[in-house]
């Protein structure tokens, strides 16, 4: 049985104001091709198909899309919800969509029944574990703990009961869970914090409960994880053979979409300092690997380019944050004798000095003139004599 494992799609996202709705469909689509070129069997999504409990109506529809093309395919497929989806929401009408070939657990009373898909060595028993919700569950499975971990624990003994009545039955197991071990690790980029003192986390000992991979003997206990659909993180697809002995995981097929991730960069544009009124920010040199890229760019010119942003993306047409960080200017030329009055026109031309790196034009500083005695009471107003 040829299995793809996804997850995290996250639909409905923006990334710094920019909609991220166009790049999913096209990941989507990019599944579908695998799913037809690799001959898969099974789709396992595991949670996160939405970026929230109330996505926006376009990625509904583009969720609805994918999952008819999806049963319209060779596959079964069998989704879970994660934390970021409404399980309501994302599981209505599951019973009627499960005739469909797709079949959507979001649902913890369906936790230990089985998705059961066929091929020629036999049944495969495709347990989806939903996101478990620790407060809302532990009165109900009557749990003398509390978090992540001890409803999983539960999770799986009920799976582990279900399959003890299938002997001989290859099974997978498909959860939506922050596993790790206690090593610190550092939070993905792709999740917002669920942890409350640590009760977020699985230990990774649950693992020998899921996938099983083909080694030497004995059979060693295996999971796999795809990550978020987007560079914004690592992998994407996973591809697995479910052989009559095991699990045999294979290298992620990834599609990157054109895009080398989100970096960083900093440097001088190709402005010099007579060019303020252009800038030419985007003549940035020796950055062709970064022009598909989704970029932070800091600019260290010492003074600030006029309509930077634009100048960049001229060049650079993903760029979703600018700073600028010049390098630092002595302030001493600024320093005054306490008994030097100096007028409110001066003090801003010094701050505008200071903060740029360059002194005001003839028009900026009458413009600071300007704004400056608009500011200041009209001193040949008659005065009100009551």
């Amino acid at each position: 049985m040829r299995i793809l494992h996804t997850s995290d799609w996250h639909l409905g996202r923006s990334f710094h104001g920019v909609d991220m709705l166009e790049h999913q469909a096209r990941f989507l689509d990019h599944l579908l091709e695998v799913v037809d070129d690799e001959g898969v069997d099974l789709v396992a999504v595991a949670g996160d198909v939405y970026d929230r409990a109330l996505p926006p109506v376009d990625a509904i529809k583009l969720a609805s899309d994918t999952f008819a093309r999806l049963a319209a395919s060779r596959a079964r497929v069998v989704v879970t919800s994660g934390n970021h989806d409404s399980a309501h929401r994302l599981g209505f009408a599951d019973d009627l969509i499960d005739s469909a070939g797709v079949h959507i657990r979001t649902r913890a009373s369906r936790v230990g029944e089985p998705v059961l898909v066929d091929d020629a060595h036999g049944p495969v028993a495709v347990h989806g574990i939903p996101y478990l919700d620790p407060d809302l569950l532990r009165e109900h499975w009557d749990l003398e703990s509390r978090g992540h971990a001890a409803v999983l624990g539960e999770a799986m003994r009920r799976i582990r009961t279900d399959l003890s009545s299938r002997p001989g039955v290859r099974s997978v197991v498909l959860a939506h869970a922050f596993v790790s071990g206690d090593a610190p690790v550092e939070a993905s980029d792709s999740e917002r914090d669920i942890s409350v003192g640590g009760v977020s986390r699985v230990p990774t000992s649950l693992r020998r409960h899921r996938l099983r991979r083909v080694g030497p003997p004995p059979r060693t206990p295996h999971a796999v994880r795809a990550g978020p659909l987007l560079r914004l993180a690592a992998r994407l697809l996973v591809l697995g053979d479910q052989a009559p002995q095991g699990f045999l995981a294979r290298r992620p097929r990834c599609e990157r979409l054109r895009r080398s991730g989100v970096r960083r960069c900093a440097g001088a544009s190709a402005a010099r300092p007579d060019q303020r009124d252009a800038g030419r920010a985007a003549r940035l040199p020796d950055h062709a690997d970064l022009e598909s890229a989704w970029l932070q760019v800091s600019l260290t010119d010492p003074v600030r380019p006029l309509r930077a942003m634009e100048q960049l993306r001229q060049r650079f047409p993903h760029v979703l944050q600018l700073g600028f960080a010049p390098p630092e200017v002595s302030t001493e030329s600024l320093t005054r004798r306490p008994d030097v009055r100096r007028s409110d026109h001066d003090i801003a031309l010094d701050f505008l000095r200071e903060v740029r790196g360059q002194g005001a034009s003839e028009v900026e500083s009458a413009l600071l003139r300007d704004a400056c005695d608009a500011c200041c009471p009209d001193r040949d107003l008659d005065q009100v004599i009551s």
